[in-house]
């Protein structure tokens, strides 16, 4: 069963979104997007500040199955990266919607976000 957390936005390429104050969200893949990728054994991050269009690569993971784009579901710059997921990539698996964040954005348009799914509807999409 994945986990699907209330109070996140969720993009239909699979990456939540949360909130952190009036213009800045932490994105990270779900629980669903880990279950299909597999074990992950590599995590690209990226950089700080890197600007970002919705849609455009914001990183990428790699299992034992395949390599995976993380698409940026908001645009903006990123300000922070999980850097601890080089050395420890498994924590995508183990925690997704904790330690498993992927960035933190700056977003350039906060209006964005209402192009996001709330929990009930990213659980319909993946049925």
């Amino acid at each position: 069963m994945n986990e699907i957390r209330n109070g996140l936005l969720y993009s239909s390429s699979h990456e939540w979104v949360q909130k952190q104050g009036d213009d800045t969200v932490v994105v990270g893949i779900t629980d669903h997007a880990q279950h299909e990728v597999g074990e992950v054994v590599f995590v690209e991050v990226p950089e700080e500040g890197k600007e970002l269009n919705a849609g455009d690569e914001l990183g990428a993971l790699e299992s034992v199955k395949t390599v995976e784009m993380i698409t940026s579901p908001v645009s903006g710059k990123v300000i922070r990266s999980n850097a601890e997921l080089g050395d420890f990539p498994d924590i995508v698996n183990s925690s997704p919607y904790d330690d498993g964040w992927i960035a933190v954005i700056r977003l350039k348009d906060v209006s964005e976000l209402g192009k996001l799914m709330d929990a009930e509807a990213y659980g319909k999409f993946i049925g």
